[in-house]
């Protein structure tokens, strides 16, 4: 990772993920199969962890869906210890880049939640790397935190593959949960806070804008601050 500039921003942050001058943004929304394997989950709060590059993007895209209630920002994969962005940016940590959702499955279920992230979150083709970001942490992965989402999770990746949506094959991982670890509070809600911000304007907001196109009925123009 690198420390890019902030243009007209009042405050100087460290940017979690990074844009080489001139890219353009190779990701682009490719709806999902629907799930044959629908979550049963009960009460009114679950929680889940997804891995899927800059979590500025993944967290956006899910604090625009209904049913979150909260999404936030951190690290899986390594230690307490080491989940800190200056040590997670040396890539030899363990930690990918993560966001902790927490949903109402009265109204999202877990299987509609890996919908929307692999159909305009993260791209399950890329190997340790999403779009300009590149490096382990920023790897694709799911991290189930309970015996039906690691069931759910599983089928789906195997549909996924079968389904022969993306012309590469699917190298997103299922991954033990090790704990997680939010970020510090200058990357909650960042693209709440920094609309305007270069990184934001040019690959998040296109992944919300596909979020709204591919599930009209799942999206919600407020955005949750978790």
């Amino acid at each position: 990772m690198t420390i890019r500039r902030l243009f007209a921003a009042p405050l100087l942050l460290l940017a979690a993920c990074q844009q080489p001058v001139g890219a353009a943004p190779s990701e682009g929304a490719v709806l999902a199969p629907v799930p044959t394997v629908r979550a049963s989950e009960a009460g009114t709060r679950q929680t889940a962890v997804f891995s899927g590059g800059c979590y500025w993007g993944i967290e956006a895209v899910f604090s625009h869906l209904r049913g979150v209630t909260s999404a936030v920002s951190g690290f899986q994969g390594g230690a307490r210890a080491t989940a800190r962005y200056d040590l997670v940016s040396r890539d030899d940590t363990g930690h990918a880049e993560s966001v902790r959702v927490t949903y109402d499955p009265r109204v999202v279920h877990y299987d509609q939640l890996l919908q929307v992230f692999f159909s305009v979150g993260a791209d399950p083709t890329q190997l340790n790397r999403q779009g300009p970001d590149t490096g382990p942490q920023y790897r694709s992965a799911l991290v189930p935190l309970t015996a039906e989402q690691d069931k759910v999770a599983r089928a789906y990746l195997q549909q996924m593959a079968a389904a022969r949506v993306w012309r590469g094959r699917i190298v997103t991982r299922i991954e033990p949960n090790r704990g997680f670890f939010p970020a510090s509070e200058d990357h909650q809600d960042f693209a709440a806070k920094n609309p305007d911000h270069p990184y934001i304007r040019y690959w998040d907001v296109p992944k919300v804008a596909a979020l709204k196109q591919l599930f009209p009925a799942l999206y919600q123009p407020g955005f949750t601050r978790g």
